[in-house]
């Protein structure tokens, strides 16, 4: 068998040193085209199972079909590196690689189909590895935790590997997820690039295309090959953090703004709590409802359960009906309606993205956190951005937008000087 040194790059040498002596549990693993993270972390699953026979792996990409061309044949180039292919059996429905002298397998599971990659059990022992590989399809870290769930169960010791190209807007949940500020204390996370990899494994054609787009668009070169979060320019909301909210923190939380937008067919009902810190024009959100079809009986005892005291909720104006329902004359809701008027759409909007930070717990408040992280605007024909705010996908924003109106309305808007 090679030396592991000739089969991975001279920047992952610290990080298989760190992986041997069991210092993290998650290893984040970020970079640009032809970084080989991927072939990094194939070479280290095939030697932790070689070097534990009750070790097993489970490979996970978003869309089933991709795997077969990409993470499989990435395995097979590993195993074949590694000189120990006679020892190996590879099948492709199920997409499995057997260790023959064990029966260890590596399990290749698309996360189209969850049902599929729950309760993974094994002929001998348990899933001590498992790579996210290109892990920005996925929709949201909630649908990364549920996997995991399904998967951490049996040993004490599993490895998690996530390998992605960070996407180019600030504000996606991958980013957010592998911020330095937003991880774990097990995890670790590593940024690679092409420059970091001996040339003569790239070969002179790939080197060229990267220097060609480096002279042609720099902005795309530092995204597709440097890995660099540069933006897409169409993000509306750039004041975001994602980061857990304490119940210290919340202990202290005085005056609490409400806000609701009722669901229409298959719009969600969205309901939101927050803390608005004037001083430091600070946004913190750490509760919320969001569900389609809730009956108005079922979201009243939702809110309340909330909102005990039943505290002041500023809601759409739109739906006379629905607010009388409700409302104190009907099932009890302290609501008062969103004055609104001209323009207030547009204003409102305008007022959160001057907020110095908008800091919002994506366990808590999950879809709030979507909802925020994804918001852009759209472009036309030409891909020029249109000066309107999209509708859609904007049911917690505009919950919150009716929250604050008695402080975006108050005086006028004034945009904040940084």
């Amino acid at each position: 068998m090679p030396k592991i040194s000739s089969l991975i790059a001279p920047n992952f040498h610290n990080v298989h040193l760190d992986i041997k002596h069991n210092n993290h549990a998650n290893y984040w693993l970020k970079g640009g085209r032809g970084s080989t993270k991927s072939s990094f972390i194939s070479v280290e699953i095939i030697l932790g199972m070689i070097n534990d026979p009750n070790a097993n792996a489970v490979v996970l990409r978003k869309v089933a079909n991709t795997l077969r061309e990409s993470v499989f044949d990435q395995y097979l180039w590993a195993i074949d590196q590694l000189g120990v292919s006679d020892f190996w059996q590879d099948s492709v429905s199920p997409l499995t690689l057997t260790y023959l002298p064990t029966g260890q397998q590596i399990r290749f599971k698309g996360a189209d189909k969850p049902e599929k990659v729950k309760s993974q059990k094994f002929r001998r022992g348990y899933t001590k590895y498992k790579h996210f590989e290109e892990v920005a399809e996925f929709k949201s870290y909630e649908e990364i935790r549920s996997i995991n769930q399904s998967l951490n169960r049996g040993g004490s010791d599993i490895t998690t590997f996530y390998s992605y190209n960070p996407p180019a807007s600030v504000n996606n949940w991958t980013n957010q997820a592998a911020s330095h500020e937003g991880v774990r204390d097990d995890t670790l996370v590593d940024e690679s690039t092409y420059l970091t990899v001996p040339p003569e494994w790239l070969g002179k054609e790939f080197i060229a295309d990267a220097e060609q787009l480096k002279k042609d668009n720099p902005r795309a070169y530092e995204h597709e090959y440097l890995g660099k979060v540069t933006g897409t320019g169409a993000e509306v909301f750039t004041n975001v953090e994602l980061r857990k909210i304490t119940d210290e923190e919340i202990s202290h939380f005085d005056t609490i703004y409400r806000g609701l937008d009722f669901g229409f067919a298959s719009d969600p009902l969205a309901y939101v709590e927050l803390y608005y810190n004037a001083k430091y024009r600070t946004m913190y959100f750490y509760r919320e409802i969001y569900k389609v079809g809730m009956s108005n009986r079922n979201a009243v005892d939702a809110i309340k359960k909330l909102n005990p005291n039943n505290g002041l909720i500023t809601c759409d104006s739109a739906e006379p009906r629905t607010i009388a329902e409700l409302g104190k004359s009907g099932l009890g809701l302290n609501l008062s309606p969103a004055v609104k008027g001209a323009d207030s759409r547009n204003q409102g909007f305008k007022w959160l993205q001057d907020r110095r930070k908008i800091v919002i717990d994506p366990e808590r408040c999950p879809n709030t956190a979507r909802e925020f992280t994804t918001y852009e605007l759209e472009r036309d024909k030409n891909g020029n951005l249109k000066a309107i705010y999209p509708d859609g996908n904007d049911h917690s924003i505009d919950a919150t937008r009716y929250s604050c109106e008695r402080l975006s309305r108050k005086g006028g808007f004034r945009k904040w000087k940084r």
